[in-house]
Parts: structure tokens; C-alpha cells; sequence
């Protein structure tokens, strides 16, 4: 690749990154129901790429393993309280996002968490980016059958838990409520996280057993809260492949004849830079890494034109 097509190339990749932070109006927060644990987080917690449930291979089967990697992105952007609105039945576990579809199976061997009808019960909601808003859990009815579609119908009309801005403890919003009277067998929790500085809304479902034959609550493993660990999926290049770049990564910078390797070098730690924004608390996050981004690809065009200039030009000491 020339100099010149290097340099038009980067310029193209910087402008895209910041005109992306800019436009996509995204606001990168976080979470899910930890207790009584989502669908999404428990599958992932199983392990993305090979989990141990029926339903979770399902899942991944059907929408793959991206969705389990962003357990925690489960959310409409502008929903601004238009749940019923966005989301048509059928597809409430996905909030009708269609990475999240295998959320959305209808399956009565879901894992799922023993509870306790009538009895008083702190819920908890994982945060890996805390925002004010509105949390309100929806109980299933009587109408409800895990083996069909789950429809809005199927939920009581009111929540059994309205809780604003509570308390965030260990990474986790505490949300002390009442599991309604009367619920027996299998039912699902709908969780509906509203934030009040944003439009964005955050979606989880929850399987609720009160026949004693799910698992312990509370008993599931809170995620790591370091960024990177949220998104340390597989990339797409053969291990073959990744393993120079990791070796390079990791050690002193050394002279090359190859003057677009500070090049490929910045675009290979791109996921890197990936994983930081889509963790950050806002917007400016999301800005702050995109400009990071550009001056380091702008810092590599300088690097590769400098040296391609000092290869081409002969030395001092032998001019006449």
C-alpha cells in the first residue's frame, strides 16, 4: 500500500469512528437481573460458547453467541416508556431485538429460580453502568403456558415491584419487594429498568419456579465488572492468526522493514477500544474513545510516513 493510499485510508476510518460517536446518540449503559437471574446472564454465566442447559443451547443455536457476550445490552435506546408500543408479544425477552431471539423460546425447561409465593424477597439487578430511573417487575397470570409465545396478556397488569433510583450495593440495585400470593408451578419475571436521564430501557426475563425444583436464589456467580471481561469473546481470526499479534502486543516495540505494521497494530487493539466505550456511563465516553482512536491512527500514519520518507532519502554523509 502507498503512502499516500495509507494515509487516505486512516483519515477514512478516523472520520468514520468520530462521525459514529457522534450520530448514534447511544447511551452505554448496562445491566440485568441478577436475582432472580435473567435468562440472558444465566446462559452466558453457563459459558457462551459451549453452556450446559438444553434451553441455553437452544438459544445459541437459533440467535449465537453474541447475545450471551452482551448479556448486559438487552435494551431499546428510545423507548421512553413505550414498551407495550415497541415490543410486539411474542418477543418480549428479546425487547424484539433480533441478536437476543433465542431469548424468546418458548421452552418449559428454562433454568430457573425457586421462590416463594407471598414471602418478601430482595430482588437485585446487576449494574455495570448505573443511571437513575425506574424499575418495575411484572409477574406472569394464570394464562401463562412456558411452552407458548410469551404475550404481554400473560403478564398482571400492574407490577408486583415499583422501585425509583434505589439503592446500588456491590454493583447491584436492591430492589426490596412481595412475590405475589397465590403463584405456583413454573412463572416468569419481566423486569423493565427505565432510565429517567435517558430514553433507553433495559429488558430482562426471569423463570420462577415455586415448587422447589430451581435453583437456590442468590446463588448464581455476579459477573466479573471489569469491562474487558464483558466482551472476551472469540475474534474472528484463527487462533493461528491471533497468536502473533498477542506475542507483538506484549512485547517491546522493535524496529521493521514493514512500515504498515504501527498500522496494523492500532487497528488489531480496535476491540480493545470497542469494550471501553460500550461500558462507558454516556455518550461522552463513547466521544472521548472515539477521538483517543483517531490520534492514535493518525499518530501511526505519521510513524509509517516518517519512516517510509528516512528509507527513501539517502544519507547525509553521502552527499557530495
Amino acid at each position: 500500500m502507498s503512502a499516500r493510499r495509507l494515509a487516505s485510508a486512516t483519515l477514512v476510518l478516523a472520520t468514520c469512528t468520530l462521525a459514529g460517536a457522534l450520530g448514534s446518540g447511544k447511551a452505554y449503559a448496562h445491566g440485568s437481573m441478577q436475582n432472580p437471574l435473567s435468562r440472558v446472564e444465566g446462559c452466558y454465566l453457563e459459558g457462551a460458547e459451549h453452556p450446559k442447559s438444553a434451553a441455553c443451547k437452544a438459544a445459541v443455536a437459533l440467535g449465537g453467541t453474541a447475545a450471551l457476550y452482551d448479556w448486559m445490552s438487552l435494551r431499546i435506546g428510545d423507548a421512553a416508556g413505550r414498551h407495550r408500543e415497541l415490543i410486539p408479544d411474542g418477543k418480549l425477552c428479546s425487547a424484539g431485538q433480533d441478536m437476543y431471539r433465542g431469548m424468546d423460546l418458548p421452552r418449559a425447561d428454562w433454568p430457573a429460580t425457586s421462590l416463594t409465593s407471598g414471602a418478601d424477597f430482595t430482588f437485585r439487578f446487576r449494574a455495570t453502568a448505573p443511571h437513575r430511573g425506574t424499575f418495575r417487575l411484572f409477574i406472569t397470570n394464570s394464562t401463562y403456558d412456558p411452552t407458548k409465545p410469551l404475550t404481554w396478556a400473560n403478564l398482571e397488569p400492574q407490577p408486583f415491584v415499583t422501585v425509583t433510583d434505589p439503592q446500588l450495593a456491590d454493583g447491584q440495585y436492591v430492589l426490596p419487594g412481595k412475590i405475589p400470593a397465590g403463584k405456583k408451578g413454573r412463572q416468569l419475571i419481566y423486569a423493565i429498568w427505565q432510565r429517567s436521564d435517558s430514553p433507553e430501557a433495559f429488558y430482562s426475563c426471569s423463570d420462577v419456579v415455586f415448587d422447589g425444583t430451581g435453583s437456590t436464589a442468590g446463588s448464581a456467580p455476579v459477573p466479573s465488572a471489569d469491562p474487558s471481561a464483558h466482551h472476551s469473546h472469540p475474534a474472528t481470526a484463527t487462533p493461528t492468526a491471533a497468536a502473533p499479534a498477542t506475542t507483538a502486543a506484549a512485547a517491546p516495540a522493535t524496529p521493521t522493514a514493514d512500515a504498515t505494521t504501527p498500522l496494523r497494530q492500532t487497528l488489531q487493539a480496535a476491540p480493545v477500544a470497542r469494550s471501553l466505550a460500550q461500558t462507558g456511563t454516556g455518550r461522552s465516553t463513547a466521544l472521548l474513545t472515539a477521538i483517543g482512536a483517531a490520534f492514535v491512527l493518525a499518530g501511526s500514519v505519521v510513524a509509517v510516513l516518517h519512516r517510509r520518507r528516512r528509507a527513501s532519502c539517502p544519507p547525509a554523509s553521502g552527499r557530495s
